[in-house]
């Protein structure tokens, strides 16, 4: 399991290149535990308050913590009367937004039914409807409506778009870009536009020309898109065309560091690492940022090369500039345990835990500090923090599983964590990073496991090795070590050059260690030396 945290996206929003939309501040923070506290004690006070759990609700929705929202939702859904309208209105909408990031776009469609009836010239509500209902395949109910808006707003690029999306699906792809085109034309300076573009030209199969609508409006307004991560997002599925449109943006204009920096952090997010300090050693030599977010992405590369000095030595630099980054001294004491320094990697940690002491990252890291120091109790609880901040995220209660088994002796609550990280269904049941399987593994079920990892190994799309890489963890835990070493071969045939991963990762049970004395496994590794510059 990869514990370290990408840098590189943090860096860049810290030093302004590119400032997001909206920044929220972190749902731990006093300010906001104020706030909820507030609703918590209302609650407390009259459990049927339904505006004190809708309001709740936003607090949490805003921070992205959207199983509490939606139970709150619910809440005031159930306590609110018939008479409050706006409410349930306010309420319907916000959980149909919840249903579509959470994949139930079924039950989306049905809140945003409930919502017209409420309201039924609300533009916005209609607006999701449609977008909900061309999710679903209803494209005749979807162009209706883009049509109803229409009327309602004969100016309204996203309208258009909505159309160019259906006139996609009908397969009338001329009618599909004159929409397009109308769009674009409508609000020309508008970045989001372009963004809005190329997730049609992806639909129509134009993957270059999506990516030069992205990179378009990086170029028109780097600091109020989302355009950033779009691109970011549209390396996972098309890599070649991301870097494609890149390059050729560099050639183009060599000295927009944005560009290159956009091309390293893709690069790095894909483990093609050297390609990624390529790139951030030409910003620094050619001074087109000097920035110290920029010396730990490269320290992070580094790393994940097992070149462990290096990478001490740019971590360094960059904390020398500044001195109260939580996620630097995580990736610190990373590097020094690697080196066998396991005490100054204590001294990193809790630095970490200074500056942030809600870090899931940071509780991680001291608690692996903890074991090289014996303390396992400690250890457990620092995951069990960890995992009270995050609870939706599998890798708490798979390390604290493995702390309770191993050094503990306490296999009856290993055996717990594993069985949540196994219900864990929702959001990501075909996701990889769920972990799912290896729950199921370390559970003792290890058929339901194997079904699990060969389901997503035939189905999901593996452009830069990664999932293959969990294929081998898996099957050498199963104690499959042929399939293993094929899927450590895909995972490296694809590029998966996190070597870090692959010789020395052993904190816990989801990685190749058990691999690591079978010969046909080291021989491997040296036939594709080069993709870690060795």
């Amino acid at each position: 399991m990869k514990i370290l945290r990408p840098l590189a996206l943090a860096a860049v929003l810290a030093a302004g290149i590119l400032s997001p939309t909206s920044a929220l501040a972190d749902i731990n923070n006093p300010i906001t535990k104020a706030v909820l506290k507030v609703y918590e004690e209302q609650i407390r006070e009259n459990p049927r308050d339904y505006m004190a759990y809708f309001s709740r609700a936003n607090e949490y929705f805003q921070h992205d913590e959207l199983i509490r929202a939606l139970d709150d939702l619910n809440k005031a859904l159930e306590y609110a009367p018939a008479s409050e309208k706006e409410l349930r209105y306010e309420c319907l909408i916000r959980r149909a937004d919840i249903y579509n990031q959470t994949k139930r776009p079924e039950q989306a469609l049905a809140d945003l039914e409930e919502c017209m009836k409420l309201t039924p010239d609300s533009f916005i509500a209609l607006f999701k409807k449609a977008d909900t209902e061309f999710e679903l395949g209803k494209y005749s109910e979807a162009k209706a409506d883009y049509q109803r808006l229409q009327r309602m707003n004969m100016r309204n690029p996203e309208v258009f778009i909505g159309l160019a999306k259906v006139a996609v699906k009908e397969n009338n792809l001329g009618t599909a870009n004159e929409y397009l085109d109308q769009a674009v034309t409508l609000d020309p300076n508008n970045a989001e536009t372009y963004v809005s573009r190329a997730n049609v030209r992806k639909l129509m199969g134009d993957h270059n020309g999506a990516v030069d609508d992205l990179i378009l409006a990086v170029s028109t307004d780097s600091k109020k898109t989302n355009a950033f991560q779009e691109i970011v997002d549209y390396g996972k599925t098309n890599y070649a065309a991301t870097m494609a449109g890149l390059s050729n943006a560099i050639k183009q204009a060599p000295r927009v560091g944005m560009f290159r920096y956009l091309r390293a952090v893709i690069a790095q997010a894909h483990y093609n690492y050297l390609s990624a300090i390529s790139d951030y050693d030409y910003i620094l030599k050619e001074r087109l940022y000097n920035y110290h977010g920029l010396y730990a992405s490269i320290a992070e590369c580094e790393f994940a090369l097992g070149r462990y000095s290096d990478a001490l030595s740019n971590v360094d630099y960059a904390l020398a500039s500044v001195k109260d980054n939580c996620d630097y001294y995580v990736l610190r004491s990373q590097i020094l345990r690697a080196l066998g320094r396991n005490d100054e990697a204590v001294q990193s940690a809790a630095n970490a835990l200074v500056f942030d002491r809600n870090s899931g990252a940071a509780l991680t890291e001291m608690a692996m500090c903890e074991i090289g120091r014996k303390d396992y109790d400690k250890a457990s609880e620092l995951l069990g923090e960890a995992s009270l901040n995050d609870a939706e995220s599998p890798v708490y209660y798979m390390l604290k599983a493995w702390v309770n088994e191993t050094y503990l002796n306490r296999a009856d609550a290993a055996r717990k964590l594993y069985a949540q990280v196994a219900e864990m269904d929702h959001f990501y049941i075909d996701n990889v990073l769920s972990l799912k399987g290896f729950a199921q593994l370390f559970m003792g079920d290890g058929e339901a496991g194997e079904r699990w990892m060969e389901n997503i190994l035939s189905t999901v799309s593996d452009n830069d090795g990664m999932i293959h890489y969990y294929g081998a963890c898996f099957f050498a835990r199963k104690g499959n070590f042929d399939r293993a070493i094929k899927c450590a071969e895909t995972a490296l045939e694809k590029g998966y050059a996190n070597y870090y991963n692959w010789t020395d990762y052993s904190d816990g049970l989801v990685n190749v260690a058990p691999l690591r004395d079978d010969l046909r496994f080291l021989n491997l590794l040296n036939r594709y030396n080069t993709i870690f510059g060795k």
